[in-house]
């Protein structure tokens, strides 16, 4: 049994693309309080339409805009030592599986910042853009063949590169 207590050995962590994935979407949705213990949403068109006419332009990444963010990422690392294990940027998710000294949710801000700046200084992104939604998932790897596993989905598992 793992302690609880004990660090894991790195987080694999996602975040989208803001209004790439809203509730009602066919792939399902949670609310966000009990993520953990609610079942998923269905399917629902109603409350899909409703969120899309309620959010902003939809952000997707470009494949200048993938380079920048990889780019971004590897010197956020590098800049405060963290290993990154794995890093895939889709059109409309980033997926890093990463060991740092901090918090996954301060990673992952720390990361979406640092993007976003990169973006915005690169000439990528308009300075009033939202490009990234709202949170994102942290799962800890606790075991090596976690991190291998994360790795392998991260790398192998996104379908071709784009």
């Amino acid at each position: 049994m793992i302690d609880p207590m004990s660090v894991p050995l790195a987080y694999i962590i996602t975040f989208r693309c803001y209004a790439t994935w809203l509730h009602g979407d066919d792939r399902g949705s949670m609310n966000r309080p009990d993520a953990h213990a609610a079942p998923v949403r269905p399917y629902n068109p109603a409350l899909e339409n409703w969120e899309r006419t309620n959010s902003g332009p939809r952000a997707y990444l470009n494949a200048p805009r993938r380079r920048a963010v990889r780019e971004a990422i590897r010197e956020a690392c590098a800049y405060r030592t963290w290993q990154l294990h794995a890093i895939n940027v889709r059109t409309e998710h980033v997926h890093v599986v990463i060991t740092a000294p901090v918090p996954p949710e301060r990673v992952m801000t720390i990361l979406k910042a640092r993007c976003t700046r990169m973006l915005r200084v690169a000439g990528l992104a308009e300075a009033t853009e939202r490009i990234w939604s709202r949170h994102g998932s942290t799962d800890p790897l606790w075991k090596e063949s976690d991190v291998t596993a994360a790795c392998e989905y991260t790398m192998e598992n996104q379908g071709g590169d784009i």
